[in-house]
């Protein structure tokens, strides 16, 4: 026998509960949509109780600034959003920032016809704590790193490359992939001195890749020709690094060795 199909009743009443369920459903999420706006209201009121208790440690302390950024990322608050409102107002990070950020212009701008436009961002947090002075505001890589986050959105050509301390920051508007990329780490880990073979034998390149990376760095002006060292071998010379190397092989000052 056949069965028989629902009839118009049976339709009607399935559906009414659809509906039902279907009411019922978003009154919950409604709620919890509500609950959750109000547990991050809540959040926010008590991180803006906290920024103004610790207002003082964010200016000074590189690292304490750093733990209260990802705290307002945690939320979606942007402290540098923009240069006013509450959190420019009651701390200064926004205009802290944007500050830095143009000493890190100036001083990639002067170092740039030595260096080609490329400077380890140990060199540069040197540099910009001297320009600071002794009675400035401590300065972390971190602070650098989202100061030039923050230049990159106003196109200026900035970049970061690497990993972990071994960062490079780029100041000029040029290209770099991940060929260029890796000779520079390897160079910065060889006080900025390598050779062809060197490279062929540290990353399984061809000679003609080796050559060709090299000389593009060199056309950039970030690398330099040595042909007199060898006459086996030409080497090449990363000016950013072997001043970095310089500086640390003579114990030039710091920011640990200013006086107080």
């Amino acid at each position: 026998m056949r069965r028989r199909g629902m009839g118009a009743g049976a339709l009607m009443k399935k559906k009414m509960q659809d509906e039902k369920y279907k009411q019922k459903a978003n009154e919950m999420a409604t709620q919890q949509l509500e609950q959750l706006s109000q547990h991050l209201e809540a959040f926010h009121a008590n991180l803006e109780e906290f920024a103004a208790k610790h207002k003082q440690e964010i200016r000074r302390d590189p690292q304490f600034r750093h733990q209260f950024q990802m705290m307002c990322a945690s939320i979606g608050v942007d402290p540098l959003a923009s240069g006013k409102g509450f959190w420019s107002e009651m701390l200064g990070v926004g205009s802290f920032y944007y500050e830095l950020g143009i000493q890190a212009i100036e001083v990639c701008i002067a170092t740039r016809p030595v260096n080609g436009g490329i400077i380890s961002i140990k060199e540069l947090r040197s540099r910009l704590l001297k320009t600071r002075g002794k009675y400035g505001q401590d300065i972390s890589i971190d602070d650098i790193k989202m100061s030039i986050k923050k230049l990159k959105l106003l196109g200026t050509g900035f970049s970061v490359y690497g990993t972990g301390d071994n960062l490079i920051v780029q100041s000029v508007p040029s290209e770099l992939n991940m060929d260029h990329t890796e000779i520079l780490e390897f160079a910065q880990k060889h006080k900025g001195r390598v050779s062809p073979s060197q490279i062929m034998k540290a990353l399984s390149w061809g000679r003609e890749r080796s050559v060709s990376v090299l000389e593009h760095l060199v056309r950039e002006e970030m690398a330099w020709i040595d042909t007199q060292a060898s006459p086996r071998e030409t080497w090449y010379w990363f000016p950013v690094f072997f001043i970095e190397q310089r500086r640390a092989s003579i114990q030039l000052p710091d920011e640990n060795s200013q006086e107080n």
